[in-house]
C-alpha cells in the first residue's frame, strides 16, 4: 500500500482561494470567505496555508494583520479540517507552520478566538502550542447558523500566542496536584455534567475550572444544559480575568465527562 503524502502550502492565487471556499462549505456548511476578501489579506501581510494529501486540500489557516495600541500581530482568524482528516494531528502542524513563517515576516504575537467550551480547541490551543488567554468576550460573532454554533451565545476567549517568547518554547512547569479546584459539578438526569456553583474567593495559586469533555453532544441532546454551562462558565471566566489569572493549560480528564482549564497569575507568564 502507498504512502500518503502531505505537504503544508502557503496559498496566494484564486484558484488557492477557490479551494478554501470549497471546503469551508464541506467544514461548517455556511457561505464562504469571499475570494476577493482572502486573497488581498495574502497580499497585504497576510498569510494562508493549506495542507494537502496527495494534491487535496483537507486543513487551512487564514491570518491577516491585525493592530492595536502601536502594536502589530497577525490575526489568525480561521482554521479547517476537513471532517475525515480530524484528529490527525493537521490543526497543530499548520499553526507551527504558521509560527514559522509569522516569525520570519517580522510578527512576534498571533491572537485568535475560540470558545471556551470546545475542548479539543482548548487542548490544542493551551497545551500544543502554549499561547494564552486572559480575554472573554461575550457574544463575539452575533448570532451564527452553522451547526456548531446555531442557537448559543457566541462566546469567545482571545488565545495570544507570543511566538518568540519563553513560554512558547519553554513554559513554565504548572503543579495542577496541588491547584485549587474549587467549582464543583454533577451529573444530569441523562447523564450529563452539570456545573454547581461559580462562586469561589479567588486566592493566588493555580486553580482549575471544569468544562464538558463533548460539549456538542451537549447541545444537541440537552440544549437547556449547554446554555446553562455558556451562562455560568462566562461569568467564572470573567471574575478570573479580573483577578489577575491568565488561562496557561488544559488538563483531559481520565476518561471523565469533564476536562479542566489550568489558570494561573498572567504575571507568572514569561510572555517577552
Amino acid at each position: 500500500m502507498a504512502a500518503v503524502t502531505m505537504d503544508l502550502r502557503v496559498l496566494k492565487t484564486a484558484s488557492d482561494m477557490d479551494l478554501i471556499q470549497r471546503l469551508e462549505k464541506t467544514i461548517w456548511n455556511m457561505d464562504p470567505l469571499p475570494v476577493h476578501q482572502t486573497i488581498t489579506a495574502a497580499q497585504n501581510g497576510g498569510l494562508l496555508l493549506g495542507a494537502f494529501i496527495e494534491d487535496n486540500l483537507v486543513g487551512f489557516s487564514y491570518g491577516f494583520p491585525g493592530f492595536h495600541m502601536g502594536k502589530g500581530y497577525l490575526c489568525s482568524h480561521m482554521l479547517g479540517i476537513h471532517p475525515d482528516h480530524q484528529d490527525m494531528g493537521l490543526g497543530a502542524l499548520l499553526k507551527q507552520k504558521q509560527k514559522e513563517l509569522a516569525s520570519g515576516m517580522g510578527y512576534d504575537l498571533i491572537t485568535w478566538t475560540f470558545d471556551p467550551l470546545e475542548s479539543r480547541n482548548a487542548y490544542l490551543n493551551l497545551s500544543k502550542l502554549n499561547a494564552v488567554c486572559s480575554t472573554y468576550v461575550e457574544n463575539c460573532y452575533g448570532d451564527m447558523d452553522d451547526s456548531l454554533n446555531h442557537g448559543l451565545p457566541t462566546d469567545r476567549l482571545k488565545a495570544e500566542w507570543w511566538i518568540t517568547s519563553s513560554h512558547v518554547e519553554e513554559p513554565v512547569g504548572i503543579e495542577t496536584a496541588d491547584a485549587q479546584n474549587p467549582y464543583d459539578w454533577g451529573v444530569s438526569e441523562d447523564d450529563f455534567p452539570v456545573l454547581l456553583n461559580t462562586e469561589w474567593d479567588a486566592a493566588e495559586g493555580p486553580v482549575l475550572v471544569p468544562i464538558p469533555a463533548n460539549f456538542q453532544m451537549i447541545k444537541n441532546k440537552n440544549f437547556e444544559l449547554a446554555i446553562d454551562w455558556r451562562f455560568k462558565t462566562r461569568r467564572i471566566f470573567q471574575e478570573l480575568f479580573s483577578k489577575g489569572y491568565a488561562l496557561a493549560g488544559f488538563q483531559k480528564g481520565l476518561e471523565g465527562p469533564v476536562h479542566y482549564y489550568v489558570l494561573v497569575q498572567r504575571n507568572q507568564l514569561k510572555l517577552n
